[in-house]
């Protein structure tokens, strides 16, 4: 790799984080690593990586990159190990990315704080995405090596913009498995099997998600009015859901919520608008 071969610091060896240190170490660096246990680092050394006995000993690295459980498990290995610059990959919420950013600025630490939008399986191919919020500069400055890991995204300089987006994601992604499991136990309750049902349901996911365009202009603009389907109607229909539910013997929290919510919407003077007046109810 030439000049661009840098020292690139691990701390945290689960599976995310040995899988971070493993494109690493397959694009050239020279990657040191620690963990709370040191025999999980044994098939990094044996691809070259060095193991530091202690936080401190990454601090030398040109970057350092945290990928620990919690943000409250990660603040002590941090303070021993005070790294030159840091890009936290560690999950949490917004709040804790920035304060995180304010204690490293206080430590003279340059910070980046990372959100990672794969599985383990799925870093350093083209099907990883990472998310970044805080400094422009070292985001920049370090782009070759988080290039490795997946696509990088930068959303901003505020720090708790990766986790921000993270968990909207992640919002979306939860409620449509909790809705397809509902589906599936529906279904089911006639012996339709998954793998009969599973081929209709994606493109359905298909063409719902060509909606999410209209009902995010509807949401920016604040103009909530429809000609193709009404707020009152989807509540009806969620109420056929959830009656349908119990008559076939399953349970209908799924639904319901939803169902609770959009007939807030419509008794707040919304049964004749969008789907996307529901925000107001939400906010």
């Amino acid at each position: 790799m030439g000049e661009s071969k840098k020292q690139v610091g691990v701390l945290g060896l689960g599976r995310m984080g040995a899988a971070l240190a493993g494109a690493v170490l397959g694009a050239g660096h020279d990657v040191v690593v620690w963990n709370r246990s040191p025999l999980k680092a044994g098939p990094l050394l044996d691809r070259g990586a060095r193991l530091a006995a202690t936080p401190a000993e990454v601090a030398s690295a040109d970057v350092v990159l945290s990928c620990l459980s919690t943000y409250d498990s990660q603040r002590a290995v941090l303070e021993a190990a005070l790294p030159k610059v840091l890009v936290n990959l560690t999950s949490g919420t917004p709040a804790q990315a920035r304060e995180a950013a304010s204690w490293a600025s206080a430590a003279g630490i340059d910070y980046v704080d990372g959100v990672i939008m794969a599985v383990p399986q799925g870093i350093g191919t083209a099907q990883s995405r990472i998310l970044y919020g805080g400094s422009s500069s070292v985001f920049e400055a370090q782009r070759d090596v988080l290039s490795v890991l997946g696509e990088p995204v930068f959303l901003g300089e505020d720090a708790g913009l990766a986790a921000l987006y993270d968990l909207a994601l992640l919002g979306i992604m939860w409620s449509t498995m909790a809705g397809y499991l509902h589906a599936l136990a529906l279904v089911g309750t006639e012996g339709v099997e998954p793998s009969t049902f599973t081929p209709m349901a994606l493109p359905w996911l298909s063409a719902v998600g060509g909606f999410l365009p209209g009902i995010g202009a509807q949401v920016a603009s604040g103009d909530y009015e429809t000609d193709v389907s009404a707020l009152d109607i989807n509540a009806a229909g969620l109420g056929l859901l959830v009656e349908t539910s119990r008559t076939q013997g399953i349970g209908s929290s799924v639904p319901a919520a939803v169902r609770e919510l959009f007939d807030r919407a419509v008794a707040a003077g919304h049964g004749a608008h969008a789907i996307a007046s529901v925000i107001e109810e939400i906010r």
